[in-house]
């Protein structure tokens, strides 16, 4: 209790000067180091060819988004399918297969970091600190960019006497700034700086970092039929602080987290942690700072820590404390250096984030501890991902606005202006999208057992396969292993489910802030709204659940709650 209670003060702690300084970055005004990060930035906007002073409405904003992700995955694709030709390559990797590479491109591509393959086994150091550790960094800035396009949206208005614009649309004259300066400077300014101390840091506990092939060692017991073991090494240490920091997940290692060499010490399990919790807090303090709205951000926090702290409890519990929690059985597939209550709490804090990391597998949780994971990532917004877990969040509040309207007789309106129908259909979208992919897909995948691949025919292998669906949708990344994931159905189903899952949730948000930008505000009165309360907080949180847990019950009645019965009715 006193860890997970030192863990979560030290985040909060950490992230509320980290979050002013990040509102800072993102405004775009002059800061200490300018002379510094702009040697480094302008020859980036000369290679880019974009004026960073020249701002976009959402639709051009959205297209710089599209067209980097395109350019980036081409890139990616092709290291992954030629790494055996390329350098830095000791233990002679060979290439990855088309499926598999496709997977990981998409995979990392949208912050997800699901891995169907081996880090140490599959990908060379190249690949490792390009493709991988280099999507570590850029995607999830991507994600901060899109956020703090829509706050721009949402808190701006169009600019008056602008003749040259005055026959576009309205919602096309809202300025929400510029994408490559955005994602430019979050990385050189605030992702890169950080990711450097925590990799020194990490460094400091014995996590390995060179570029040398690993060691060759004898085996004590012969009985293993293996005369010499060839220990994997590698830049670990850079990749671990960015698959932390960045709420990416992905590990060096085929066990991520759990594995002695990428996390080998109390304080390196410590600062792992705090990794996974630190931005997407700090994007939370962000909020109040870069839109002067103390309030809001004090109930978007609230509401968060809310959750949080419910999901830890509840996981803890289940995980050490319960009734199913007393059979030894359990702690197959857990790290006994942190036994039940260090895999329950790094569980739940890795999905209330969208990082994926682990220190225990998942899919030896006991079955309810298990679900827990599942509905954090259905929620989606308990911190959240870079970006993406304050963007749901806006979701939530946006339909929480328009709920409590419609309840209390008033028409629905959030900071002066109406929600109407063209903003209630395109988060009704978004609402319904979650459901119909990952229960589409989940049930294919049942009903065709040459395809599922679950090592458990059971209660439990409902489990195993709605989890990685919901792991892909929730960009997220851990799965319950066991499950055969490694095949052509699984790699092109969940590079679909990945897509899904990351662009409409980035996207429709900023336009539906851009197009209430372009109405008329209306002036407060006794009957506006009021959403920086806490009644309205516990409403935000009712229609979070219900949202969430009810409309998924079936599956987790079908997943975890029966497997759970099957293990303590007999």
């Amino acid at each position: 209790m006193t860890e997970i209670l030192l863990i979560l003060l030290a985040s909060i702690v950490l992230a509320f000067p980290l979050g002013l300084y990040l509102a800072r970055v993102m405004r775009g005004g002059p800061m200490r180091g300018d002379a510094l990060f702009r040697w480094i930035e302008t020859p980036l906007y000369r290679v880019l060819g974009v004026d960073p002073a020249r701002g976009m409405s959402w639709r051009g904003y959205v297209a710089a988004f599209l067209l980097s992700n395109v350019v980036i995955a081409v890139l990616v694709q092709t290291v992954l399918m030629t790494q055996a030709w390329l350098p830095f390559n000791p233990d002679q990797i060979p290439n990855m297969r088309w499926d598999t590479a496709l997977h990981t491109m998409v995979s990392f591509l949208t912050n997800t970091n699901q891995q169907h393959y081996s880090g140490q086994a599959q990908l060379s150091y190249f690949s490792q600190m390009t493709a991988i550790t280099g999507l570590q960094v850029v995607t999830p800035m991507m994600g901060l960019a899109l956020v703090v396009a829509t706050l721009r949206a949402l808190f701006g208005k169009a600019p008056e006497g602008d003749t040259s614009a005055s026959e576009l649309p309205a919602d096309r004259r809202i300025d929400v700034g510029n994408y490559y300066a955005d994602v430019v400077r979050a990385c050189v300014r605030f992702m890169l700086p950080l990711c450097l101390l925590w990799a020194v840091l990490l460094t400091s506990q014995g996590v390995p970092s060179t570029l040398a092939g690993g060691p060759v060692a004898t085996p004590i017991d012969a009985a293993a039929g293996m005369e010499t073991q060839k220990l994997p090494l590698g830049p670990v240490a850079a990749m671990v602080a960015a698959k932390q920091l960045g709420t990416n997940g992905g590990g060096w290692y085929g066990p991520n987290s759990s594995m002695p060499l990428e996390n080998p010490t109390p304080l390196s399990n410590a600062l792992e942690l705090i990794g996974i919790l630190l931005i997407p807090i700090a994007v939370v303090f962000m909020l109040g700072a870069f839109t002067g709205r103390k309030r809001l951000a004090a109930l978007v926090f609230g509401c968060m820590l809310a959750m949080s702290s419910v999901s830890i409890a509840a996981t803890v519990w289940l995980e050490g404390h319960s009734a199913t929690a007393a059979s030894p059985l359990l702690m197959e597939g857990k790290e006994v250096r942190f036994g039940a209550d260090g895999t329950g709490l790094w569980a739940a804090i890795t999905t209330q984030v969208s990082n994926g990391s682990v220190n225990g597998m998942h899919d030896s949780l006991s079955p309810l501890a298990g679900a827990v994971p599942m509905i954090n990532m259905l929620v989606n917004a308990i911190w959240g991902g870079i970006g993406c877990g304050l963007q749901q969040f806006l979701v939530y509040l946006l339909l929480g606005v328009f709920l409590a309207g419609l309840m209390t007789g008033r028409t629905p309106e959030l900071l002066g202006r109406k929600l109407e129908t063209p903003q209630i259909r395109l988060l009704a979208l978004l609402v319904l999208l979650q459901p119909i992919t990952i229960l589409a897909f989940t049930a294919i995948t049942l009903a065709i057992p040459s395809i599922t691949g679950t090592s458990n025919p059971g209660f439990h292998g409902v489990s195993q396969v709605f989890y990685e669906y919901v792991s892909a949708f929730a960009n997220n990344g851990s799965g319950f292993e066991g499950l055969g994931d490694a095949t052509v159905w699984w790699n092109l189903s969940c590079t679909l489910v990945l897509l899904l899952g990351r662009y409409p949730v980035l996207v429709i948000p900023l336009i539906v802030c851009a197009q209430l930008a372009a109405k008329r505000r209306a002036p407060e009165s006794a009957g506006t709204l009021q959403i920086e309360t806490p009644t309205f907080a516990l409403t935000l949180i009712a229609l979070i659940a219900i949202l969430t847990v009810l409309q998924f019950m079936p599956a987790l009645v079908l997943g975890p709650v029966a497997d759970h019965l099957s293990l303590t009715l007999r």
